[in-house]
């Protein structure tokens, strides 16, 4: 039976968007099904108790030398985005309605690489408008749609299931009921969709 590769991100995470340059490849080879899953991270921040590493000094510090690693070792574009954080529930709720409306495969890549390639400020929504024409999209019908309340809705739903689920911070991968947090146990993740995790 094939396996279903679940992942829970936040654009506003920069290790959300290493782990999604490679899970669409982890999927494939191991014959699974890739189901993504915006999440408001801040939301679950307030609902775990957790916090952002940018609000901890010494973990900040270490991930500005861990992120570029990780994309080198993966050979991905990635720069630090100057106007970290950004207030992501504009996008997180787009990414909500894309997925309703059937655009999700222009939007996500789009927003994923104007945050952690482009260094663009997405807490401007003029700079977001201009990001979603550039790949194709209407502007005017994204800020519309982020008010509707299914949109609003399910980007809810989906954080509360996350919650619900065990999760503390993103990205976080489920293969049935194990729970991988984090870009570094991608490889765990491959074993448990290939049966192969002991």
């Amino acid at each position: 039976m094939a396996r279903t590769l679940e992942f829970y991100f936040d654009y506003g995470s920069p290790y959300s968007y290493l782990a999604d340059t490679q899970v669409e490849a982890i999927a494939q080879r191991a014959g699974a099904t890739l189901v993504r899953k915006p999440m408001l991270l801040g939301g679950v921040f307030k609902a775990t108790g957790n916090h952002s590493p940018a609000e901890l000094p010494q973990k900040s510090t270490w991930s500005g030398f861990d992120m570029p690693m990780w994309a080198r070792h993966y050979g991905v574009p990635f720069q630090r985005n100057p106007f970290f954080p950004v207030n992501t529930l504009a996008l997180m709720r787009g990414a909500a309605a894309a997925q309703i409306d059937g655009s999700f495969e222009r939007y996500h890549p789009a927003v994923f690489k104007a945050m952690w390639v482009e260094g663009r400020d997405l807490n401007d929504m003029k700079e977001v408008a201009a990001v979603l024409t550039a790949a194709g999209l209407d502007a005017a019908k994204f800020g519309a749609r982020i008010q509707d309340q299914d949109v609003k809705d399910r980007l809810k739903a989906t954080t509360e299931e996350a919650v619900a689920r065990g999760v503390f911070g993103a990205p976080t991968c489920f293969v049935d009921k194990m729970m991988f947090f984090g870009n570094d146990r991608l490889p765990f993740v491959e074993l448990a969709l290939k049966e192969e995790l002991k």
